[in-house]
């Protein structure tokens, strides 16, 4: 087996390097996985240029992962080599408080491929076994690596608490907002997505605001503050807003009307990551064509296009790249 692998890594927030090092090796209860497709997000770009809560230095980044099991570590039985799968970012200690509940993402001691551990931007990555759900074998690569930003609008849809017939508005039509907009529409919601930008708008059928009935459900799916203030002020009596994107610290601060919530008995709560649940049902979903993802992709690149990729991120000239590290 080779002993070097190409990799991006981050040394300093601003700038990284792609360059070959070595594979790393499996200890107990680790898989080291093949990286067959990463996915590149939003979230990618800030922690590779702006930093992130959550980010530990030096680090290879991609939590969005699928491969195939080259090697497993000691005590490791539960997949063969040569088996597909879908990586879940998180490692959790399953004793805390979160964990026993059920929102392991919100583990006191989380460790985030990517953030805290390396990640799926090399041809190999190390992962805990307990993180690994293996792959239907209707289910391609391209297809599957979307179970990671699926699992988060499961969350946010889950915690928004919607269901059939209700109206939910979207603020985005980005790849995440696209999801949810699927998602809800599975679930038999009526939905309507906020977009200012004409083509992306033209593409999922939105609206340049909102107009008309307020919404059951308001979610941002943008990291902009004035979309979080248009979706609180569009809530409906009873209606509930999922805080789905980040924003930046300068901007995240911003009063809100508590009387208008008290009166009107709204809701807000927050949505971050996923539980490795999520990641099943995502790929039940996609699996089964329920949530449509392969028309999402707009670039497949390899590792050393990153920079390139990261510009058109930046700059919305894209839907979703898929980095190919074998290539």
């Amino acid at each position: 087996m080779r002993t070097s692998m190409k990799a991006v890594t981050v040394s300093t927030i601003g700038s990284f390097i792609c360059h070959e090092r070595d594979i790393p090796r499996p200890a107990a209860g680790e898989v080291l996985v093949r990286v067959a497709v990463t996915g590149l997000c939003r979230t990618d770009l800030k922690l590779i240029r702006s930093g992130h809560r959550d980010l530990v230095l030096p680090r290879i980044p991609g939590e969005e992962v699928v491969g195939v099991v080259a090697e497993n570590g000691p005590g490791a039985v539960r997949n063969s080599v040569g088996t597909r799968v879908y990586v879940y970012p998180g490692e959790w200690c399953g004793l805390c408080p979160a964990c026993r509940s059920g929102a392991e993402n919100l583990c006191r001691e989380m460790r985030i491929m990517g953030f805290h551990r390396d990640g799926g931007f090399a041809e190999y990555v190390v992962v805990p076994e307990k993180s690994l759900i293996p792959l239907h074998d209707r289910c391609n690569f391209h297809d599957a690596v979307f179970a990671e930003p699926l699992s988060c609008c499961i969350n946010a849809i889950e915690l928004s608490r919607l269901t059939a017939g209700e109206r939910i508005g979207i603020w985005g039509a980005g790849p995440a907002g696209t999801l949810l907009k699927r998602l809800a529409s599975h679930l038999g919601a009526d939905v309507v997505v906020i977009e200012p930008d004409g083509a992306r708008r033209e593409r999922i059928g939105g609206q340049e605001s909102a107009v008309g009935e307020p919404f059951d459900v308001c979610i941002p799916a943008v990291g902009d503050s004035s979309a979080y203030l248009a979706a609180l002020g569009h809530l409906a009596p009873r209606g509930r807003l999922v805080a789905f994107s980040g924003l930046p610290a300068t901007s995240a601060h911003h009063a809100a009307d508590y009387n208008h919530l008290h009166y009107y008995e709204q809701t807000v709560v927050g949505a971050y990551g996923c539980a490795l649940r999520h990641g099943k049902t995502a790929l039940d979903l996609i699996s089964s064509g329920a949530v449509i993802v392969s028309d999402l992709v707009s670039h497949t690149l390899p590792l050393s296009a990153l920079d390139a990729a990261l510009d058109m991120v930046a700059e919305r000239r894209c839907m979703k790249i898929h980095l190919n590290p074998q290539e």
